[in-house]
């Protein structure tokens, strides 16, 4: 697996650099994973760009976050299940709902869990939904346009996602109480019990 630097903004390259000012005032730190990103201008930027849209008005950060968090678990991606769980908590999601999410299961709340669903189903199908599918996300107080914004959460998910599996960053303090070990794992331990 290759090795990638972590950048800080002052070491990234130079178009990188105001990608990466921006992530860290979101933040208040720049988490290693946009530090690792940084090395693709193109993809750094891709990301901040859809990190914009999909935090500006629309859905609620506590309904970003399910989406966030659930993207993260169907893409098996550890460091993003760890960051999303804890901005979900953060956010006022109880621990059971994100717990839910974390072992592959669905929230109770009828938003978070027609949310979920939405999210897991668009990734699983790759966006080959039914008309029944997207009737349930729409009948639990959704409008059609949501869809379109649940969508590009799922594209600013698959960037960080993937770059997270391949470059594995650690986690930092804050989310390492979150660590993932995934569902597969978990599977295959509860089946050798």
């Amino acid at each position: 697996m290759p090795n990638y630097p972590f950048h800080t903004i002052a070491s990234a390259p130079e178009k990188s650099k105001p990608a990466l000012a921006q992530l860290q005032k979101a933040f208040g730190v720049l988490p290693n994973l946009p530090a690792v990103i940084a090395n693709s201008p193109k993809l750094v930027n891709s990301l901040v760009g859809l990190f914009g849209q999909v935090h500006s008005p629309g859905l609620s950060e506590a309904e970003n976050q399910i989406v966030l968090l659930t993207d993260a678990v169907a893409n098996s991606s550890t460091y993003a299940v760890a960051f999303h769980t804890a901005l979900a908590l953060q956010q006022g999601i109880s621990s059971e709902e994100t717990a839910a999410i974390r072992e592959g299961g669905v929230p109770t709340n009828k938003r978070f869990r027609a949310l979920s669903t939405l999210a897991r189903t668009l990734i699983e199908k790759r966006g080959h939904l039914s008309d029944q599918e997207l009737d349930s996300f729409i009948a639990a107080g959704f409008t059609k346009e949501q869809v379109f914004e649940v969508i590009a959460m799922v594209a600013a998910s698959t960037i960080t996602n993937y770059a997270g599996t391949i470059a594995d960053p650690p986690l930092e303090d804050p989310f390492r109480q979150h660590a993932w070990r995934g569902l597969q794992q978990k599977t295959e331990t509860t089946a050798a019990a």
